[in-house]
């Protein structure tokens, strides 16, 4: 037989009728022989909810949830600052040829970064972004996939694509735009895109990458190609209406993605602080369903790890990955930014001669007995060499052939573009002696 009601309780049925009243009045609830048409009444723990929008129990006490309720979300890391691996069990144990590669990758990322930024500022080229103190994420994560995933960036990845061995030729190319960029000299410098390695041509509009990949990774799914697509973008773009619904669709139609959040600490001159008030970009992984962590991206060994293991699962179950890698942006957001004006030097300086992932890696080689001074010395001035060489060969190449403007759009030019085409024409031909035309490819 049920339990009486204890006096004081009022539960009402799903119709609203009041099932405690007999209670009050000192009756049991249970039904009685002489009334065997009452409805079998239950307790309110035993009432489940049956709401098809969430899974939860009843509670009959008024409580909100706190935005705290999921904060203090550990940063996974392998290596302490000093490149000691922490716990044994975690050490990756890549071969020392991989190792190198990770180290050389992100060094010559970083000596690039300096050549291309003093050439902007000396006026020849005209845009540039540097990928200072977040090189550890772009080579660890990219390390972790494989060859022919396909590669979303934002337009801070570089050593992504230096990882999968792009030439610095084409770097270089790019930024100048000239007759070898693969881009046909159409975009803002370091908007680098190849399809032979799979990197999707970069955008500058912030977040449009991230629904565009996840629609890539129901393609995959759907045509069982095996391969996940890994999707970058900064915790500044997470706050875009795209990111929204990128979550929520790679959640829902069960997609093999890994979001990858740089969290550098600003939103170009916006921090942190003033960016959300939540626990970073993990805890909102739950949240759309998914399978969250949040990595040291200063530790080339934890983004490595984390990002192999979510592309294993991934793959294997078809479930939607966030990694957010905590780093620091050492850089100016780019040449058109001035950092001093938002942030102090000491800042900066902490994170350059303490907390560098470049260092960190560096001090992990020697202590295998890996590396050397001589070969740090014997580097730093071949890969120096190296990037000097390539752009020196880029700025002497010729520009594209401005009719370029107009092709690789429609099948079929139509008229309003043909009209534009030939109103250009009429220009340069009447106005030809004063644009350096010489500069470009006839």
């Amino acid at each position: 037989m049920a339990e009486a009601l204890k006096p004081g309780w009022r539960v009402w049925d799903r119709a609203g009728r009041n099932l405690s009243a007999a209670s009050d009045m000192g009756v049991s609830s249970t039904p009685s022989p002489q009334h065997p048409h009452r409805q079998q009444q239950f307790s309110s723990l035993e009432d489940k909810p049956q709401f098809p929008g969430a899974s939860a129990e009843f509670v009959d006490k008024l409580e909100f949830i706190q935005p705290n309720v999921i904060s203090g979300i550990p940063i996974y890391r392998v290596m302490d600052r000093q490149g000691q691996i922490i716990n044994p069990s975690e050490d990756p144990h890549l071969p020392q040829e991989k190792v190198l590669k990770f180290y050389k990758s992100m060094t010559l990322l970083n000596t690039m970064d300096r050549i291309l930024y003093e050439s902007q500022r000396q006026g020849r080229i005209s845009f540039y972004m540097t990928n200072y103190g977040e090189e550890g994420t772009h080579v660890g994560s990219a390390a972790a996939l494989d060859t022919t995933d396909l590669v979303f960036g934002q337009y801070r990845e570089a050593g992504v694509l230096m990882y999968r061995d792009y030439p610095l030729e084409l770097f270089m190319a790019q930024c100048y735009s000239n007759v070898s960029d693969l881009g046909k000299g159409r975009q803002m410098p370091v908007h680098y895109g190849c399809k032979e390695r799979h990197f999707v041509t970069i955008s500058s509009p912030l977040a449009t990458q991230i629904p565009q990949a996840v629609g890539a990774a129901y393609a995959a799914k759907r045509a069982n190609a095996n391969k996940v697509v890994i999707c970058y973008f900064g915790e500044g773009a997470a706050s875009e209406g795209d990111a929204h619904a990128g979550f929520n669709f790679a959640a829902t139609l069960e997609c093999p993605i890994i979001f990858f959040c740089r969290n550098n600490g600003y939103a170009i001159s916006t921090p942190t602080s003033e960016q959300y008030r939540g626990d970073g970009i993990a805890a909102r992984g739950p949240g759309y369903g998914l399978i969250s962590i949040r990595v040291d991206g200063n530790d080339v060994f934890a983004v490595y790890n984390a990002t192999k293991e979510a592309r294993r699962r991934a793959v294997a179950e078809n479930q939607p990955f966030l990694i957010e890698a905590m780093t620091y942006r050492i850089g100016h957001h780019s040449t058109s930014d001035d950092s001093s004006a938002y942030r102090s030097v000491d800042e900066v300086n902490y994170w350059d001669k303490q907390d560098h992932p470049i260092s960190r890696l560096r001090h992990y080689l020697l202590g295998r007995g890996w590396w050397d001074d001589e070969q740090e010395k014997a580097w730093r001035k071949q890969s120096r060499k190296r990037v000097m060489e390539a752009f020196e060969q880029a700025e002497r190449k010729l520009k594209p052939n401005p009719n370029l403007l107009f092709s690789d759009v429609y099948q079929e030019m139509p008229a309003q573009l043909r009209k534009q085409q030939e109103s250009l024409a009429r220009h340069l031909q009447t106005y030809g002696e004063h644009y350096p035309l010489d500069h470009f490819e006839k």
